[in-house]
């Protein structure tokens, strides 16, 4: 038996969110806005916390710095008895300020800070990749390391490419070499069914997920050659927020998945995740939990 149901590699951070009138800002000195705050947040995080909150058996590894950010992931996690193992990095925690308009969109200023050259040794990650039923890469470079690892371990992985372009050479290695692959159809435009194609036939992906946000979310199986839309989970809850929806997308995705529930159950178990997260403030200060995804399910919300 697996030690970790899922592995999440990379991806901790702090987000600053700044709530703005509307995201192309007035040329001015200054501009009054609501409180400003930061959370634990950032792409593996999300993930991570998503999958934990869904009691599924996750460990979490990444650098983060010896300062104030850090201090307050390790707080976070500490908190919500999440199993969290990290390696100091001197340039610092990784930050972002997101800034939100009223009507929930964002805009994401990322500072990554850590070096290019950085790599986490084998010796630190190899224990958990191991006995690890699946992992999730986040798409930091020195990530995309582990992927000789996780195939000679048997295994498989996941990926968010973001709004990826379809051409970033740095995402394109986790496309082609990931066993599921998530990615947002913001950048992509026309071009989405080409590149979610070229994602199948030039890798090893099983299936290519495209989230379009109140779009709903388009997928494409190795099996299946059809690039076929799925709907929003059509909750009646207010949008305050579109921070972390995409991650909370992949956890409930990756707990239906890992259960056996098949592809159909799993994306709709997304989308119900991902308009959850879409209701709530801040960047993944509160997820959706077994019991109200099942109801939520189970209610018809997501057909």
């Amino acid at each position: 038996m697996s030690t970790y149901d899922v592995l999440v590699v990379g991806g901790a951070g702090i987000d600053t969110i700044v709530r703005v009138p509307d995201l192309q800002l007035p040329v001015a000195d200054s501009l009054h806005v609501a409180p400003i705050l930061d959370y634990v947040a950032h792409t593996g995080n999300g993930v991570a916390l998503g999958c934990h909150a869904l009691g599924l058996r996750c460990k979490f590894i990444d650098f983060i710095g010896d300062d104030a950010q850090g201090a307050a992931i390790l707080q976070r996690y500490k908190d919500a008895r999440l199993d969290f193992s990290h390696i100091i990095e001197p340039s610092g925690t990784r930050r972002s300020v997101n800034l939100v308009d009223p009507q929930g969109r964002r805009l994401s200023l990322y500072d990554g800070r850590h070096p290019e050259d950085v790599r986490m040794p084998a010796a630190f990650y190899l224990p958990y990749l191991g006995p690890a039923r699946h992992a999730h890469f986040s798409i930091m470079g020195w990530v995309a390391e582990l992927f000789d690892d996780a195939q000679a371990c048997g295994t498989t992985v996941s990926t968010d490419l973001h709004d990826w372009d379809g051409v970033n050479p740095h995402h394109k290695v986790f496309a082609l070499r990931a066993d599921l692959v998530f990615l947002s159809t913001a950048a992509l435009g026309e071009r989405r069914d080409d590149v979610m194609r070229a994602i199948i036939s030039e890798g090893r992906a099983q299936a290519v997920i495209a989230m379009a946000g109140a779009d709903g979310a388009y997928l494409l199986e190795r099996i299946n050659g059809e690039v076929r839309h799925y709907p929003t989970a059509g909750l009646t809850l207010p949008v305050v927020d579109t921070n972390g929806a995409g991650d909370s997308f992949v956890a409930a995705f990756l707990h239906a998945w890992l259960d056996g529930a098949g592809i159909d159950a799993a994306m709709r178990h997304g989308a119900i995740g991902g308009a959850f997260a879409c209701a709530q403030h801040g960047t993944h200060e509160r997820f959706i939990e077994l019991a109200e995804l099942h109801d939520l399910y189970q209610d018809g919300t997501s057909l």
